[in-house]
């Protein structure tokens, strides 16, 4: 009878022991894993970051139409909304508004996206940012542009808007640009900005130029807009998007819906 020895023999534990891993052999697998994933998850950050403003952008023209919609109706701009008004202009009704610069008021306008409280949102679910012109000529006690009938009885002559956006790429102070020192304007007599903070916007600023363009509401009347740039240049990191309405696109819009003679 042939007997079996229970043991494997020499050649089969040889096998066995070259099948497996040391960790350093490990360790370099992992690396190259992680190279790999992470040349595939750039490209597609990348995607959804275009994706994200490309829908901005599309709000942002949207709330532009609406907010010229709103002026043809009701013969003035809306007040901002402010963080307890649900995404309502405050005060609804217009006149002086609670603060110059605020969110959006995308329920007042009857606009989407927004998010859970009624506030405009970007591409990224930050809240769009609104300032509109708070001027009063001629001796009025109420804002021109935010009073029911006001630009019309003040006249345009005399209506003085002045928000003003600053484009420099290579930054510039909102004290410069208030002053009338900075020639490079994109605007200095909007009467509404709109802006969004960007992909980062809800992680804080991002730069010298970001610092201009307040994440609350407030009182601001001067803005800096330009291309994107990194972190790490001059004035650090910027991506907010901008847009405005001038004043003669207004009181176009409400000649013809004859808000204004």
């Amino acid at each position: 009878m042939t007997r079996y020895s229970l043991l494997a023999p020499n050649w089969m534990l040889k096998e066995n022991s070259q099948r497996g891993f040391s960790l350093v052999e490990m360790a370099v697998v992992v690396v190259i894993l992680g190279l790999v994933l992470g040349a595939l998850l750039l490209p597609l950050q990348a995607q959804r970051n275009q994706v994200f403003q490309t829908q901005t952008e599309t709000t942002m023209e949207t709330a532009r139409r609406a907010l010229l919609g709103f002026a043809q109706a009701n013969g003035r701009l809306p007040c901002p909304a402010i963080a307890i008004s649900s995404g309502l202009e405050d005060p609804i009704g217009g006149g002086i508004c609670t603060a110059k610069l605020g969110f959006l008021p995308a329920a007042t306008l009857g606009i989407r996206p927004t998010d859970d409280n009624g506030f405009a949102i970007d591409g990224w679910n930050n809240r769009i940012m609104y300032a509109v012109a708070q001027h009063n000529a001629g001796g009025a006690v109420t804002p021109d542009y935010t009073t029911p009938g006001d630009m019309n009885t003040v006249g345009i002559a005399a209506l003085q808007p002045e928000l003003r956006v600053c484009l420099s790429s290579s930054g510039v102070t909102a004290a410069a640009c208030s002053g009338g020192t900075e020639s490079n304007y994109a605007i200095n007599n909007a009467v509404a900005v709109v802006y969004s903070l960007g992909s980062t916007g809800s992680l804080g600023s991002g730069g010298n130029d970001e610092d201009e363009n307040p994440s609350a509401p407030g009182t601001d009347s001067v803005f800096v807009s330009h291309d994107v740039t990194a972190a790490g240049t001059a004035d650090g990191e910027f991506d907010h998007v901008f847009t405005w309405i001038s004043p003669y696109v207004l009181y176009n819009a409400m000649i013809q819906a004859g808000q204004l003679h």
